[in-house]
């Protein structure tokens, strides 16, 4: 029996043990962390699923009034730390880009992750930081791709982005991985909202290697229904190939089965049948 739960409005998905509880999509549950149990909104209700899972949080019950105005104190305090960064990050001139602000009211700790081009000397900038917020400031310079993580955003695909979801870590991803799918090696076309190579390559690329091992190969000679020809393209999604034909140059799209020679051999023995 599992559940799901977000901090933010579309934000990445965590799984709980709903333990004694049930809470319903859209309630306010209280989450185990490091720092004490924290807020957070329910988008999967408790349902059993098939595998067996172990190690998950246990849900620490439905959030009550006081851990409530809590929450919302604390995503006030955020706001006003945000706003106040930015201001001093252009009183002092430094090229940094605030990303988010994290808040542990416990020990009076703002937490300010930024991005930027390079190294930056922001000595003076947590003094003042913790001057005008009457806190301890700890400022964390993060990558591209944490940076689209925290700010969410939509896909080249038109969902949402997946390090924002449902991604947990980030794995290597190389250009081969975009020539093995048969995609133009163009930054523009395979780049993600981060300006990196796209996630998906790299999750995605174990189907395109076991579809290729089936599949001809581009430039081989085969035979379609429509007649002889040439593989010119491979379409995975689809299972199919492009063939331009012999006969006139015209090309048509074939399933990979009906070109495969195990596929010929299997209709050549028993079409008698």
């Amino acid at each position: 029996m599992i559940m799901a739960v977000s901090f933010t409005r579309y934000g990445r998905l965590y799984y709980l043990d709903p333990g004694g509880h049930e809470p319903k999509v859209g309630d306010k549950v209280l989450v185990p962390t490091d720092s004490g149990p924290e807020v957070a909104e329910c988008v999967w209700a408790p349902q059993w699923v098939s595998e067996d899972v172990d190690g998950l949080p246990v849900c620490a019950g439905v959030a009550q009034e006081e851990h409530l105005t809590r929450d919302d104190a604390n995503r006030r305090r955020r706001a006003e730390a945000r706003s106040v960064s930015k201001r001093l990050i252009k009183r002092h001139e430094l090229p940094m880009k605030v990303v988010g602000v994290d808040y542990l009211d416990e020990d009076n700790v703002y937490t300010v992750y930024f991005s930027a081009p390079h190294r930056v000397d922001f000595r003076a900038l947590v003094r003042d930081l913790a001057r005008n917020l009457r806190a301890r400031v700890e400022l964390r310079q993060i990558g591209p791709r944490d940076e689209a993580r925290l700010q969410g955003g939509i896909g080249p695909c038109g969902r949402d982005l997946c390090c924002a979801t449902f991604l947990k870590d980030f794995e290597p991803v190389s250009v081969r991985m975009a020539k093995d799918q048969d995609l133009p090696v163009n930054p523009l076309r395979i780049a993600g909202a981060c300006g990196r190579l796209m996630c998906c390559l790299k999750y995605e690329h174990p189907l395109y290697v076991k579809a290729h091992e089936s599949m001809p190969r581009l430039g081989a000679k085969v035979d379609t229904p429509e007649g002889s020809g040439t593989v010119v393209g491979r379409n995975v999604p689809s299972d199919s190939v492009v063939v331009r034909l012999d006969d006139g140059g015209r090309r048509c799209a074939c399933p990979s089965a009906s070109v495969c020679s195990p596929r010929r051999q299997h209709d050549a023995m028993y079409s008698g049948e």
